[in-house]
């Protein structure tokens, strides 16, 4: 008898944590390219997004490629060569805005490329076309836009709120408004595969200095995916410590600005679900000694205990 309980409580154990293993399952691997917001050209925003054991990525932004890989490469995150990750293993691109410290590396690597698709929205791709990818100040390697077509990209514009399956992936995509340095706007991606989320911002002010509602708008949009644990984390800037000049945001935020908009999140979902959800801090501004401010002020200032990531350049991370 005692030996079928025994049984019984080993073969509950197993399936417990069993379970246990497969509700701790990852969704997403995502490797950082570029985490920061300028000076370092070889650092600047991209970040690298996959299901989970695959290598079906797309980037977020493309500030930097090139070096990232090589440091993905240094890292052993990547066992293959540069070109493999840049023609193989990234699907696609999603461009924010065209401010150059989130598209330079997409400029500069093109001739080195592989077909894909390049997806932005409308106002982001006509500057992308009329400023950069013109057949004048680079060559126009899209399928759309002025000068000679060398067709190498598609160029898709995105729908606002509108679901976009995306390329040789099996993930979907929706695009959300931002303001930056009102009325100039930048985008949200809602990144979809199977039945979990991503959440990345592009650059973006708080809405109480942008005098916007597109963050209001955008967190009740994504607030049941928080209740319901489907959303798996929200990659989102925080570009300078507290005591910068608000007549010098220049459409970014500081620690404490987040902790406002966190605020304005919690709202829709109560405070508790946002107890260890994964913030992923993006677009940090050197210099270093700053980088390590708002980390700080960021760590010692979290009324709602969310989880903040870090992210290393060329380290990869699960969510």
């Amino acid at each position: 008898m005692q030996q079928k309980i025994k049984l019984v409580l080993s073969l509950f154990l197993v399936v417990t944590i069993a379970l246990g293993q497969q509700q701790n399952k990852s969704s997403f691997t995502v490797v950082p390219l570029g985490i920061k917001g300028g000076i370092d050209e070889s650092n600047l925003s991209c970040y690298l997004v996959a299901p989970s054991r695959t290598n079906d990525f797309v980037a977020f932004d493309a500030g930097t490629i090139n070096a990232g890989i090589e440091k993905a490469i240094e890292k052993t995150t990547f066992s293959v060569p540069l070109t493999t990750v840049l023609k193989k293993y990234i699907k696609g691109y999603f461009i924010s805005h065209a401010h150059l410290d989130h598209v330079s590396g997409l400029i500069i690597n093109s001739p080195a490329d592989a077909t894909k698709t390049v997806y932005a929205t409308e106002k982001c791709m006509k500057m992308m076309e009329d400023h950069y990818f013109n057949g004048e100040t680079w060559a126009n390697f899209g399928d759309e836009g002025p000068g000679f077509q060398i067709k190498k990209y598609h160029f898709q514009t995105l729908n606002l709120a509108e679901k976009t399956v995306v390329t040789n992936t099996t993930m979907t995509v929706q695009a959300y408004p931002l303001s930056h340095v009102n009325p100039f706007e930048s985008t949200a991606f809602l990144l979809k595969n199977n039945e979990d989320y991503i959440l990345y911002l592009g650059d973006t002010g708080a809405d109480s200095i942008e005098k916007s509602d597109k963050l209001a708008s955008l967190w009740k949009t994504i607030s049941p995916l928080i209740i319901n644990n489907t959303l798996k984390g929200i990659f989102i800037e925080v570009s300078f410590p507290n005591d910068q000049p608000v007549n010098q945001l220049y459409g970014h935020l500081t620690p404490s600005l987040l902790s406002q908009e966190l605020e304005s999140l919690s709202k829709f979902t109560g405070k508790q679900a946002l107890k260890n959800f994964n913030i992923i801090v993006t677009h940090v501004k050197p210099p270093s000694d700053k980088i390590a401010l708002l980390k700080e002020q960021l760590i010692e200032s979290n009324p709602f205990q969310v989880h903040y990531v870090f992210p290393e350049q060329g380290v990869q991370f699960e969510l």
